[in-house]
């Protein structure tokens, strides 16, 4: 059995699996061995684990009917599988390539029993020529009659469950696909809300995000218009804080999904706001300086967003 559900993504197939329906662990595992066509079934030590790992991290959670655990997908869980509907789609072909693999397998092996058996036969023929009709042949007819059946049966059923594991690749193909636009829509709708939002933040956010959206240092423009103190002191811990230099965020490499790109770098500024707001406590002239900084910066990521290439 190649193997399929390395590196986690038994996991990821195990939240397939609950999305579709709430499942207790028997009837996972009996699915499993459906989709492999009886080729493939994994234990209960193998199953049983994960799904109480799955449930400690929040993914999925349970229900006691009949005596039995019912485990259902959550929230999280969902919100995993659509980040990685691309990945699922490949497990899906990987799926139907090992299906394939085996049941080819499974025909060399016929094969191969098959023609063992053939030239049993004509050696037998050989060593006795005069009772070539006799019980013992007729025996090897039908053993040779019944393998050659058993391999096409078996054909036959690689040849469907290959087609269904098509199909179904497909399909998790396109709703991978749906699901990435809309996660695109949802981060162009934040996207639009944060720069109505942006105005209205306080603290050290507008210190933050001058320096981030505005290319210098928080404080600046604040400190030429009012010369204020507070404005002063936060160029100056803007200047040795490590997150407003040029090389910010450069650890987020692209993935080749502009909207995804967003709201990384959104995600990660947020962050940073938080921790520096906690860590660093809020002033009144704070507040005031910041909503200068977001004011700017609305109005830049406004006209960025509305330019066309």
């Amino acid at each position: 059995m190649p193997p399929v559900f390395a590196h986690g993504r038994l996991r990821l197939y195990l939240l397939k699996l609950l999305d579709e329906a709430p499942r207790h662990g028997y009837e996972v595992i009996r699915l499993l061995e459906e989709r492999f066509q009886g080729l493939y079934a994994p234990s209960a030590g193998t199953v049983y684990p994960r799904l109480a790992k799955l449930e400690a991290e929040g993914l999925v959670t349970h229900a006691t009917e009949g005596g039995r655990k019912v485990y259902s997908i959550t929230d999280a869980g969902r919100a995993e599988l659509a980040d990685r509907g691309g990945e699922l789609a490949d497990l899906e072909l990987e799926i139907r390539d090992s299906v394939t693999e085996l049941a080819a397998e499974i025909r060399d092996d016929v094969r191969g029993a098959a023609g063992d058996l053939r030239r049993e036969m004509r050696a037998a023929a050989s060593a006795s020529a005069t009772r070539v009709e006799d019980e013992s042949w007729k025996a090897a007819k039908e053993d040779l009659r019944k393998a050659r059946q058993e391999w096409k049966e078996q054909a036959r059923r690689a040849k469907d469950e290959s087609r269904r594991a098509r199909e179904e690749a497909q399909q998790a193909r396109r709703q991978a696909k749906e699901a990435q636009e809309r996660a695109r829509e949802e981060v162009q709708r934040i996207a639009g809300q944060l720069q109505e939002q942006f105005a209205k933040s306080g603290g050290v956010l507008g210190s933050l995000a001058g320096a981030w959206l505005g290319g210098g240092t928080p404080g600046a423009g604040a400190g030429s218009a009012a010369g204020s103190a507070g404005g002063a002191g936060s160029a100056g811990r803007a200047a040795a804080d490590p997150a407003v230099d040029g090389d910010w965020a450069a650890d987020l490499a692209p993935t080749g999904d502009p909207a995804r790109d967003l709201d990384r770098l959104l995600d990660r500024f947020r962050d940073e706001v938080r921790d520096a707001a906690r860590d660093r406590g809020v002033t009144e002239a704070q507040v005031a300086e910041a909503r200068r900084h977001l004011e700017a910066a609305s109005g830049r990521l406004g006209t960025t967003f509305g330019s066309r290439p």
